[in-house]
Parts: C-alpha cells; structure tokens; sequence
C-alpha cells in the first residue's frame, strides 16, 4: 500500500473543515495518511482471507470474500436507487451483518452514512435528516419493539428532500434492503482517500446535532494504529456488544478494526450478561469493549454465574470513567487483561498499553494513541497547567477533526485559533504520560457512557405549556457514573413528573436522554451575574447522594 501522492490536495470543503496543507503534507510524510478508502481496505482484505468467517451474525456466516461481494452487491442497486457520492444517508441499524454491509456500500459509493444509534427515535433522527438533507433513511422493520416504518412516514412528511426509505425486514410501501443486492457487483470504488467517508455523532451541550466527518485516510489510521495497540490479527475475535455505529465500537479498532486484521466479528443486539456469556462461549470470542455500567453489570454477573469465559482474553472499557474498584476486580473475575480507553469521536484516543504496569491500567485512562497527538491541558484563561493539575483537555492530531460539518459559528467556539479542539473534558496528567479524567466542563451529561445535552432536553420540557423553566443538570450514580436530574420551575396547575416524563416521550426524545429524576422547585439558584446557578444545583444532588451513601462510603 502506498502513501499518498505529493500531489495539492482538494480544497478545503466550506461544510466540512478540513487540515491545513502543511498538516496534511506532515502526516502523509510520516505515513499516517495512506493512499487507501476503507472500501479498498476491506477488498484487499477479502483478498488475503477469502475463506476465513469474516462475521458470526446468528445462524448468519459470512467469509470474507462472501462479504465483500455483498457489499459491492449493494453498492450497485445503492447507485440504481439514485445514491450518488457526496450525498448523505441516515443509517439507523441494530448490530449485524446488514449494519455492515451498508456502511461498506455507502463508503463505495462516496455516499456518508450517518451513523445514528439504535436508541434514537423520531426527534434524532428528523433533526439528522433536516440538517444534513438527508437524501435516504435505511432502518429497519422493528428496532427494539419500535417501527420504524411509521417514523418514516412522518420522515417523508417532513423532509421533501428525503427521497428514498430503505427498510430492512418487512419495508411494506417502502424499499427493501435485500432487494437492493444487484446480480452484478460494482467492483469501481467511487470514494477517495481525503473525502468525508461518514459522519459520526458528537454528544453536544445543545440541541443542534453536531456531525463529526471523518475521513478515509484519517480514520483508516485511527483503526490501524488502534489495531497495532490492542494486539488484533487474524486470530481476533471480537463480541460487538455495544452498538457498532458508536466510534469506539467501530474503530476502536472494533468491528472495523477486527475486519481488516482478518479476525471475525460477532453480532449482538444486546449487551446483557445472558446474551454475551453464551456468544463468547460459543464462539471463542477474545476481545470486546463496554462502557462502565456494562463492566459492572458483566462482573456482578460472573461472580454468581460462573461462565466459561476461558477465550476472553481483553476487555476495552470506555465512554466514561471506570471507577479503581471496579477496574480492580476485571481480571480476578473475567479472567481477562483490562484495557482503558478515552475516546471522543473528534478523534484523540487514549489506551493503556498491553503489558502496561498495574497501577497505571488500573488508575488512568491511557496514553494518546499516535506520537503526533499534541496535548495541552489549560487552565480557564487557556494557559498550560503543569503535569497532576487539573484542566481542559485540548487536543489537535492527524485524526483529530477540525469542525464540524456545516457549524462555523460553533467551530469558532469549539476550536482554537490554531486548530486544537476544546474537548470540555477536565483530566490531568501524570508523570508517565497518561491522562486521569476528572469530569467535563460543558453543560454535556455522560449517562453510563451515553452523552446528554442539557439543552436538547431543557428545550422539550419547556415546550410543555405548564413549564415555566427548566434545567437539566448531571447527579452522581453508583452504576451509571452520572445520571440526570431535571430542576422544573413549574405554572400551576403543576405537572407530574411522569407527566412530563411522558410529554418527552411523546416527542420521539431517545429513552436514554429522558430524566432519570425530576425536582420541583420555586425559583432557581442564580450566579452573581444573574444566570442560573448549574454549578449550585448539581452540588445539591451530590450532597443529598453523600449523605444518603455515608454508611456504604465509610466502609
């Protein structure tokens, strides 16, 4: 595989920021930066396992030469449906073999897929499709017990420029996915290596959604390096527990990562204990990721189940801070090394290292990824801190993004003046090197891994006539790490709280963003310039939890 060609690349597109062509000429000099789509990279891969099980789907398997002429299957009756490069398409798929074989027939295509998550409903999914112009929805028949059919529906409804609807299962009016596989595979890769190949999604403290577009090469070096780091080859087996459009679940090194190592890939739609012992009994697995409330979840359940997990032989823990207790007790009770990570889906990674000492895998969340990840910890007027002090973790690199798609006024807020992202995430770094997070900055919430913005939701409640204002702040939680709590200042008549709980739902919000808790309150504690007093309600619920945990704390 060759680098790329000294050649100028493309300008910079105005909705998707792009490096600057000295950065650009540095990382392909270092060879970060390959000449190489992932469509390409899965073919040259199916080329040198064309027999081996690629993905363990169910009673589904698919070799890898299987998969890639699905893909490139697809990838035709994708362009004769009209898809053609640069448009973009919300992909809402559980895991599986069909989450697979549609991303890799976008990326063919030069089509971005929109990564969007099983658990988003109606308000997500209208809010992707509206921003972006989406020109397709692909889902399927039933998601979790939800049709989304009947959300396409009102997608069509409101989205004129949505012009197909592929559904996977029973489509009904619409198109289905199965009939889309032409006869004649499209071997032409139309994707190039500095194009946006998908968007995934950023957690964002408001409403608007906040699409990351990450490109071929770039991203293609986030998934190799990751690979290199975590020990994946041909012998990988990994458990996509977690749902494979999340960037960890995809890249890190994931399923992708797992795919071009020419390890095989096992398919759950659910992450429980039951569910996951059995696949990883049954199918050797050697390695899958979870966020922290999963970790916990899986050793609680080990220690009285007692499974065969002989072959799992590391366990990736990210998308919030694994507490040292619980980091203490993977390997007596799994059986397996621990690997932490800290991730964004802007780019930076961070992993303890294989072989890394004791206390470092189990009291930091790892070291950046790649020798030109340039790190800087600030204080409040962006001025460095020095090594065990705490601040904002910015960050720029060759797979650190430098906007978001079509947000100029939110990059400008986002990123500083010369290019490193403000992540909102507080960490502080120790003398090896390695970054020990410490909470956030924005008004974001990371509910068990999950991102809440407090002012998507604030927005829906105060949509409620009988809500006068509201603010969504996080509160401390044993299993989640930080759970949600909504201060209502209510009109009277006041509303229930599972009134309101059920308002939210009734306008399509995600269940996992809907407030685990809602307080009533008079009027709202105010800072000295008069705005509301966040830091004041968050400290209330932390108190009321110290106090209601001081036994169980103290032992």
């Amino acid at each position: 595989m060759s680098s790329l060609p000294a050649t100028p690349l493309p300008a910079p597109l105005a909705d998707s920021p792009d490096w600057p062509a000295e950065f650009a000429e540095r990382y392909r000099q270092a060879g970060y930066w390959q000449d190489q789509t992932f469509a390409q990279a899965l073919d040259q891969a199916a080329a040198r396992h064309p027999a081996a099980i690629a993905i363990s789907d169910g009673p589904v398997q698919r070799s890898y030469a299987e998969l890639a002429q699905n893909c490139q299957r697809l990838a035709a009756g994708l362009r004769e449906l009209g898809l053609q490069a640069g448009d973009n398409v919300v992909v809402h798929l559980p895991n599986g073999s069909a989450f697979i074989e549609v991303c890799f027939a976008l990326f063919r295509l030069g089509v971005r897929p929109i990564l969007a998550l099983p658990a988003h409903r109606q308000h997500e999914i209208g809010g992707f499709c509206g921003f972006a112009e989406a020109r397709a929805y692909i889902g399927c028949d039933q998601l979790e017990g939800f049709d989304c059919r009947q959300m396409a529906r009102q997608l069509c409804s409101d989205h004129p420029h949505l012009r197909h609807v592929v559904i996977d299962g029973v489509a009904e009016e619409f198109t289905q996915l199965a009939a889309l596989y032409a006869d004649q595979p499209l071997q032409e890769d139309v994707g190039t290596p500095h194009a946006v190949a998908c968007f995934q999604l950023s957690g964002g403290t408001t409403g608007t959604p906040k699409l990351i577009p990450r490109r071929h090469a770039e991203y293609l070096y986030n998934v190799r390096a990751s690979s290199a780091v975590c020990g994946f080859d041909a012998h990988t087996v990994y458990l996509a527990a977690l749902p494979m459009a999340h960037n960890f679940t995809l890249c890190c090194p994931g399923v992708i990562g797992t795919l071009l190592a020419g390890g095989r890939v096992v398919c759950s739609q659910r992450p429980d204990p039951d569910t996951c012992f059995a696949l990883i009994t049954e199918q050797g697995v050697t390695v899958t990721a979870l966020v922290p409330p999963l970790a916990m979840l899986w050793l609680d359940a080990q220690v009285q189940r007692q499974a065969d997990l002989s072959s799992l032989r590391l366990l990736q823990v990210g998308g919030a801070k694994l507490l040292s207790t619980a980091a203490e007790r993977v390997t007596p009770v799994l059986g397996c090394a621990l690997q932490q990570v800290l991730g964004m889906a802007e780019g930076l990674l961070c992993y303890t290292r294989l072989g890394d000492p004791e206390a470092l895998v189990l009291h930091t969340q790892g070291r950046p990824l790649c020798g030109d990840d340039e790190v800087s910890i600030v204080d409040e007027q962006g001025q460095p801190v020095a090594d065990g002090e705490v601040g904002e973790l910015q960050v720029r690199g060759p797979y650190t993004i430098r906007g978001y798609y079509r947000l100029p006024q939110h990059n400008a807020k986002a990123f500083t003046a010369d290019g490193f992202y403000r992540s909102g995430d507080r960490v502080r770094r120790t003398p090896e090197g390695y970054l020990v997070v410490e909470g956030r900055d924005k008004d974001q919430i990371n509910r068990g891994g999950e991102k809440v913005a407090a002012e998507e939701v604030e927005n829906l409640l105060l949509a409620h006539p009988q809500v006068h204002d509201a603010a969504l702040v996080a509160m401390p939680d044993a299993v989640l790490g930080e759970s949600t709590c909504a201060f209502i200042v209510a009109r009277e008549p006041a509303p229930s709280a599972f009134g309101l709980k059920q308002h939210l739902r009734s306008q399509g919000l995600a269940a996992f963003k809907v407030p685990d808790r809602i307080e009533f309150i008079a009027r709202f504690p105010q800072t000295g310039v008069g705005k509301v007093s966040r830091k004041d309600l968050r400290d209330s619920l932390r108190q009321a939890w110290l106090d209601a945990n001081r036994g169980s704390l103290a032992q």
